[in-house]
């Protein structure tokens, strides 16, 4: 068992898409020809992952993947990104995770995911992340694995005084209560905020409503991201909500950039606590914003080197 010190631990989820591109959606029954199809590494863990240390964080991964091709490939693909593996569980009672993505010509698309391995993360795994974990800077979860999985890996993380990122993705209404005040930030987009909170989240206004209304659910401090609108931070000993604009980029793929986001504000908040959050999140909005400049999920996300140094 390795006591490695990670400042970046991510408990999270791995997907293998599997993307065919195809004139229109097929229908019931029907086979047709598509010109493109490629093989994707995703899921909403492993992307804030592979951000985090693409800036340079020293990151981990905990989390479940298959005995299959698609699990060794997997595994590859952290490693080439500078992921540590040591938490990466391999169990052959389900599939490596999967998505199935059929994309048309208007960039519609219809996808099926299986979550196969994912759901099998649990306690045991995380207690054997314990070591790791009470030294590291910043745990980060979602919804993609067993929601008990991740309250207790942020239960965890807040009994040994770790900094807590939440993103309640996939959202789910019935969010147990108990990921509100575990969340030292709660980072969520406005239709997960919508879907947790009951409110209308269309503009800049209705997000700030919508942060006070999950601020007082007991969360340290909440970020909504509005894509092209930047994003809203309310910090519960902070004043009013704030919006931070971004710039406005051409956007040719913007898969990924929500997890983009999530993975360079853990790693700000692992390398740079000190700078407010807001500033955390302006310099998190520009990092997301190179991703959604290229095709793809993690071949769109930017390394350190690819950036202005004043981000750094």
């Amino acid at each position: 068992m390795t006591e490695e010190a990670f400042d970046v631990l991510v408990v999270g989820s791995c997907m293998t898409d599997l993307v065919s591109q195809a004139p229109r959606l097929p229908k019931a029954g029907e086979t047709i020809h598509g010109h493109k199809f490629f093989i994707g590494f995703g899921g909403k863990g492993a992307n804030q992952c592979v951000q985090a240390a693409r800036l340079g964080a020293k990151t981990a991964m905990v989390c479940k993947v298959g005995k299959d091709f698609f699990g060794d490939s997997y595994i590859q693909n952290f490693k080439d990104n500078g992921v540590h593996t040591d938490f990466v569980g391999q169990t052959s009672e389900a599939a490596t995770g999967a998505a199935s993505i059929i994309v048309n010509d208007a960039g519609e698309n219809a996808i099926v995911i299986v979550a196969g391995a994912n759901m099998l993360l649990n306690n045991e795994d995380l207690q054997k992340t314990l070591p790791s974990l009470i030294h590291a800077k910043v745990l980060v979860c979602q919804l993609e694995i067993s929601p008990k999985t991740s309250l207790q890996a942020l239960q965890m993380a807040r009994e040994s005084k770790v900094k807590t990122v939440f993103n309640p993705a996939p959202a789910i209404p019935d969010l147990d209560p108990e990921f509100y005040r575990v969340s030292d930030v709660f980072c969520c987009n406005e239709s997960e905020a919508e879907l947790l909170t009951g409110f209308s989240v269309a503009s800049v206004e209705e997000a700030h409503r919508a942060a006070q209304e999950l601020l007082r659910r007991g969360c340290g401090s909440v970020i909504i991201t509005l894509g092209p609108q930047g994003c809203v931070v309310l910090e519960a000993q902070g004043s009013a909500s704030k919006h931070i604009p971004t710039t406005a980029v051409t956007a040719v793929d913007t898969t990924g950039a929500g997890d983009s986001f999530i993975g360079a504000l853990a790693f700000y908040m692992a390398y740079h606590p000190t700078i407010p959050l807001e500033e955390m999140a302006r310099r998190a909005n520009k990092v997301s914003g190179v991703s959604v400049q290229a095709v793809g999920t993690q071949t769109s996300f930017p390394f350190k080197k690819d950036l202005p140094p004043e981000l750094f």
